[in-house]
């Protein structure tokens, strides 16, 4: 382990080259190959698994293991071995791959530049060389090694050096031929037992030599790269061609910010990587890839049958997706305003966004990507596999037919400077040549549809339906519109319309609730309206469509509107509340009624009047079949149109008061004399009148129920916020000025619902029908909820609208209807119901546990049964206190303590009993304690401790070993649940000291809080095992609680015996190295309120900790290290040598200054210790430096104030990134 223990490397280690192996060498490489190889192995048969981790880890963390591990990959790389066969097994392999990447990272300042490179070349030629091993798994590891290794050194290698790494490689391929070569010349000696043969096959490996020296001189004039080149065009076979390819991938995924590993350098570095390679190799590297899909595509399309360039091929094509979706930022200086795509969109505020990406390389691509035929050659390719392979349906889901379709998508996505700027048409010329391509997977929509619901895979659909979004994304809706016509008699559009009909048709017809492709389908053509709708610079819904489009758009929200009811109206019925696909909250459905809004706006003068046609509909049914027919359907109908209706003529106004919409603005031309003709106006005011109907108590009984209710109040709520006196500041202007014709329309709904015309009435219905909600559905907290919170919320936050709400007599009516004197003495009476309800409980726990001969009777069925059942409603009685009913909760709970206490005794072993029990009391305490008088406050305490003592004598929770693993784990999880549920106890017992809302004290009684906790952490700490720790909820609570004692009462922390203290600190030091960031700031805070308590205690002349601090000794007599100085080097280590969260650094200083004024001497020993293990003089002088700038810089003192502690917490920050990068890696 690196810090401040050293660790010893394995045997075998040592040694950056692969040079010659003796005897005595060679017997230790074998050894530890063996080591290595039996560690792997026990781990996958699960045998001593700590054991072999830590085997498996000491190679990668000992001092240069490179021969080792060169040694176990492939024993011919040692001259010396040239007869030994590498480890057989894979995993080793696997583990001495990445052992060399963890060394090389971590020593790579010490090594020579000629290991470097050579570390490098032995990972390409592994790769290479066993190409065709069927360990794909191993030979991927060693080339990502070879990738990382290449980045780690990227930026010392010049460009001749860079060139150089690779094309020497050829040298070192050849050179293990020659080694493998006298491994044959010696297994024929073997076999014949001839000199004269064996000297033959010298003499021919002599000649090779000499070959092979004439061949690395050659290397020198080959350009950039070239045997990889010539591996990726398949040149040395298609198993070199594919791993050619794979390293490229690996390369490139490295060289990527978002997929690199971590090396513990600086941002800087990874960026300066990225910039290199694409301006320098990128581009290479794709036109390399383009070429060996060239050079399989014949064979692939010729063959009848599965043949190996199929890989290839596909490995290719991985490879350019990988690319396009690289976050090209180096073409700056090619930006140009691009006409064609009329700017690029973000989508800042649309709803929902499927994935895609954005492909903007610079000019520089526009001959590889555009110019080449790149993309005709793509789409042939899939065009005639696609026919040749049509009868069989398992194609499409083939890799390479994934592979295909996903670059083709990709390049719809294509745009920015790679198309000249001053040749509008080429981006045009682009997209229309893909969609050529991928209408064939979408069109006719109602044949496909087909074909996938009697069997054929959706994948090609649904990537048909990914192309079309990315296209949205990169042209204006004209563009889209006319991208289809050369080759349909209708528009894209059109077209788009027809498709997502067909969706929601097959989407309401399946009427499942699973996520079917009709589902993924929908959200994803949903999105790609989203796209095209939603306006760049443009605020007229004529600028944004072609004619064809607003008559496509409307075509298709009317069949949405129709679906959405159909299926209103076929769930009116069902009882599955939540997973109903309509039955969804209002926030669930929000996302896809957001983007029908887009699509109803695109046509608001159809769409408008069609709502109020259907809506009006609806109404006079309802009027009609009143007390005649069951109108369940047409009220779930209602629900449905009116949050669809809600979407379209408001927007959402979270944060602000919203505006109105903006095609609402501009398409309708409405004088202000005949505004009520507006289509808003209308209906917006037959909803409201609807609404009002609500007052009529019949009308309430028979039509409006609380969901349609809901709906109702949901909708006044959004609507009043954009129309009812609007305070709009523009719209103020408008109403004085009628000069812009395309504002009339804003102008009618802004003075129709003003303060001077409708607007007060309007208001005046809304309270009544807020209050009617109020008042009549009591039981419906969900509406009441939106009432409250959205409705009355959204008009008194306007200060104009409050000007006139207080006059209003409703608004009286409201502030009046629930301070009656029978509703002040109601809370009277709910006191006298909860006893009445549930006295007889308690009276029932109280007789049963009080008979003779319960403890015989208790194991029965039905009286366990009864028990639960009684436990459970208690439960849920404790678990709805609140202040008016707290005393009535007391007393029923108060009544059965001493009851709990005999159910606890005689259920001992029935868990399920005991943690009712434990939820009860909890539940109960947590809703009590802070309204306890002292008295009461003591007899709550007294009890819980006794229960406290009664669960630990019974050794509730403790496993036995002898267990079978089922039953282990089972019993574990009952002792987890156990023990979360005593922690709450104690944790709820401990606000008592924070929230009191008693008249008196709890001293008064005697009591003391902290006191009674640590009593139970006595009990309770000896059961929490760290295997239980790993529950998450359980660490989470006992690590709240540990922390909140130790800040709150630290001076009690030294009372607790030698055995719990010594658990609580084990559980602290697992605790400081958990994973989860809010555990490990709980342990850190807790250890600042020791330190600083022990600090302080002492600075005035106390023990403070007392032996606790200084050291104790164990049973056996030795002497441990005192807690703060266990600590100070355990914090110390984690800082400066693992991985944690940088949003850790501040609490961790907050906690390392005042350990380290407690231990001084301590600090100056391990900050020397540090020092004197550093070889390289000027990291030496460095780091003493950084130590002694810790503890002196921004004028640091010895205090623990506020303004120490931020001083130090700068120090620290500013001590890591000097020291930690060159600490870990040395």
């Amino acid at each position: 382990m690196q810090g401040f223990t050293a660790a010893a490397p394995p045997a075998g280690g040592g040694g950056g080259g692969g040079g010659a192996a003796g005897p005595s060498d060679l017997a230790q490489l074998q050894s530890t190959m063996q080591a290595i190889e039996l560690a792997c192995t026990s781990i996958q048969m699960h045998i001593n698994p700590a054991a072999s981790e830590a085997v498996i880890l000491s190679l990668g963390q000992s001092s240069q293991p490179y021969k080792t591990c060169k040694f176990i990959l492939d024993r011919a790389d040692t001259v010396l071995d040239v007869f030994a066969e590498n480890s057989q097994v894979a995993t080793a392999r696997f583990q001495a791959a990445a052992a060399i990447r963890e060394a090389a990272i971590r020593e790579w300042g010490f090594l020579s530049a000629d290991d470097k490179r050579g570390l490098i070349s032995f990972c390409l030629c592994y790769t290479m060389q066993h190409a065709s091993s069927p360990d794909v798994f191993v030979q991927a590891k060693v080339s990502s090694v070879a990738a990382q290794l290449m980045k780690r050194g990227w930026l010392e290698f010049t460009t001749a050096e860079k060139e150089t790494l690779f094309y020497q490689v050829p040298a070192s391929f050849f050179s293990l031929l020659f080694k493998l070569s006298l491994r044959l010349c010696y297994s024929f000696y073997m076999l014949t037992s001839s000199s004269a043969s064996l000297y033959s096959c010298l003499k021919c490996v002599s000649g090779l030599f000499k070959f092979l020296r004439i061949d690395t001189v050659m290397t020198d004039n080959w350009s950039k790269f070239e045997w990889v080149n010539q591996a990726i065009l398949g040149i040395h076979g298609v198993d070199v061609q594919f791993a050619g390819i794979k390293f490229l991938e690996s390369l490139v995924s490295e060289f990527s910010p978002s997929t690199s590993s971590a090396m513990g350098l600086p941002r800087e570095f990874h960026e300066q990587c990225r910039r290199s390679l694409e301006l320098d190799y990128l581009k290479i590297f794709y036109r390399w890839t383009q070429e060996a899909a060239l050079s399989v595509t014949n064979k692939i399309v010729e063959s009848d049958y599965a043949v190996p360039e199929v890989k290839v091929c596909t490995a290719a094509l991985d490879l350019m997706l990988q690319i396009l979706n690289w976050d090209f930022r180096c073409n700056t200086n090619d930006t140009k305003v691009n006409v064609f795509s009329a700017g690029i969109r973000q989508d800042g505020d649309s709803p929902r966004r499927s994935e895609y990406h954005l492909v903007q390389p610079g000019s520089d691509w526009r001959d590889v990507l555009i110019s080449s035929g790149h993309v005709g050659w793509l789409l042939s390719l899939y065009s005639a596999l696609r026919k040749k392979f049509s009868c069989e349906g398992y194609w499409l889901d083939c890799p390479i037919a994934v592979s295909a379709r996903k670059l083709i998508v990709q390049f719809c996505s294509l745009t920015g400077a790679v198309f000249a700027s001053d040749d509008v048409k080429m981006h045009e010329h682009h997209l229309l040549q893909l969609l050529s391509g991928i209408i064939e997977w979408v069109d006719p929509p109602d044949a496909v549809s087909r074909a996938i619901e009697s069997g054929k895979s959706e994948s090609e659909m649904l990537d048909g339906c990914r192309a079309l979004l990315a296209i949205a994304h990169v042209a204006t809706p004209y563009v889209f519109d006319d991208l289809l016509k050369p080759m349909r008699p209708f528009g894209t559009l059109t077209f788009l319309s027809m498709l997502m009909s067909e969706v929601i048709k097959v989407l309401m017809t399946s009427n499942t609730d699973e996520e079917t492709w009709s589902w993924e389908a929908r959200d994803v053509l949903l999105d790609t309206w989203t796209a095209l709708l939603t306006p760049i610079n443009m605020i007229s819904a004529n600028a944004l469509l072609p004619s064809e489009g607003i008559k496509a758009a409307a075509n298709l929200f009317g069949f949405i509107v129709e679906c959405e009811l159909r299926m209103a109206s076929a769930s009116a019925f069902n009882d599955e509340g939540d997973a109903d696909y309509l039955h969804a909250s209002v926030s669930a459905m929000d996302e896809r009624l957001s983007s029908y809004s887009l699509i109803a706006r695109a046509s608001v003068d159809v769409t408008i009047p069609l709502l109020h046609g259907v809506f009006s509909e609806r109404v006079a049914r309802l009027n009609q079949g009143r007390g005649i027919v069951d109108l369940t359907e047409t009220m779930e109908e209602l629900y449905s149109l009116l949050l669809i209706i809600g979407h379209v003529i408001a927007d959402e106004g979270e944060g602000e008061i919203p505006l109105v919409p903006n095609a609402i603005q501009t398409q309708f031309v409405v004088n202000a004399m005949e505004a009520d003709k507006h289509p808003v106006i209308v209906l917006s005011s037959s909803i409201i009148k609807f609404a009002e109907q609500c007052q009529n108590p019949e009308m309430r009984s028979s039509v409006f129920s609380p969901r349609l209710m809901e709906s109702l109040i949901w909708f006044l709520a959004r609507w009043s916020r954009t129309y009812l006196m609007s305070s709009d500041g523009n719209g103020d202007k408008i109403l004085d000025s009628g000069h812009h014709p395309e504002h009339s329309s804003k102008k009618a709904l802004l003075s129709f619902f003003g303060e001077h015309n409708q607007g007060k009435p309007v208001l005046d219905i809304i309270v009544r029908v807020s209050l009617v909600t109020l008042i009549s559905y009591p039981g419906e907290k969900d509406l009441q909820g939106i009432t409250c919170y959205q409705l009355l919320h959204s008009l008194v936050q306007q200060k104009h609208i409050c000007i006139h709400l207080v006059t209003l007599n409703s608004w009286n009516e409201l502030a009046t209807a629930f301070s009656t004197e029978r509703l002040c003495s109601f809370w009277t009476l709910l006191i006298r119901y909860v006893r009445n309800l549930m006295g007889h409980i308690a009276t029932y726990i109280v007789e049963m546990s009080s008979k003779s001969n319960f403890k015989s009777i208790a194991q029965q069925p039905d009286i366990l049964l009864s028990v639960s059942c009684m436990l459970e409603r208690l439960r849920g009685a404790a678990s709805a206190s609140e202040p008016r009913t707290q005393k009535a909760i007391f007393e029923l709970g108060f009544s059965v303590m001493n009851p709990i206490l005999v159910l606890l005794e005689v259920y001992k072993h029935e868990s399920a009993v005991v943690y009712l029990l434990l939820k009860f009391v909890v539940d109960w305490v947590d809703g009590q304690i802070t309204y306890l008088e002292a008295q009461e406050t003591a007899s709550v305490v007294n009890f819980c401790m006794r229960l406290l003592q009664l669960y630990s004598s019974h050794n509730i929770g403790k496993i036995s070993i002898s267990l079978s693993s089922s039953l282990l784990s089972e019993a574990k999880t009952d002792m987890y649940k156990d023990l979360r549920a005593l922690l709450q106890l104690l944790s709820s017992l401990c606000s008592k000291d924070m929230i009191d809302f008693s008249s008196d004290s709890i001293e008064i009684q005697g009591t003391n809080i902290s006191q009674v906790v640590y009593f139970g952490l006595h009990i309770v700490t000896p059961l929490i095992s760290m295997d239980l720790l790993k529950y998450p909820k359980l660490c989470h609570d006992y690590f709240s609680l540990l922390s909140h004692m130790l800040e709150v009462y630290p001076e009690t922390f030294a009372q607790l015996n030698n055995e719990a203290f010594a658990h609580i600190l084990g559980t602290l030091d697992f605790g400081l190295h958990h994973q989860d960031a809010d555990v490990v700031t709980k342990c850190l805070r807790a250890l600042q309120a020791l330190a600083s308590y022990h600090y302080k205690e002492t600075s005035n002349g106390n023990i403070g900790l007392g032996t606790h601090a200084t050291g104790l000794k164990d049973s056996n007599g030795s002497s441990q290290e005192g807690l703060l100085s266990r600590f100070l080097r355990s914090l110390l280590q984690l800082l400066l040598f693992e991985d944690y969260s940088s949003d850790l650094t501040s609490v961790a200083a907050d906690a390392l200054l005042p350990l380290i004024l407690c231990e001084q001497s301590l600090y100056q020993k391990l900050g020397n210790d540090l020092i004197e293990r550093q070889t390289n003089p000027t990291l030496r002088s460095r780091l003493a430096n950084a130590l002694h700038t810790l503890t002196s810089a921004n004028q640091l003192s010895s205090s623990l104030d506020r303004i120490n502690s931020q001083r130090f917490r700068k120090n620290l920050s500013s001590f890591l990134i000097e020291v930690r990068g060159f600490l870990r890696t040395m």
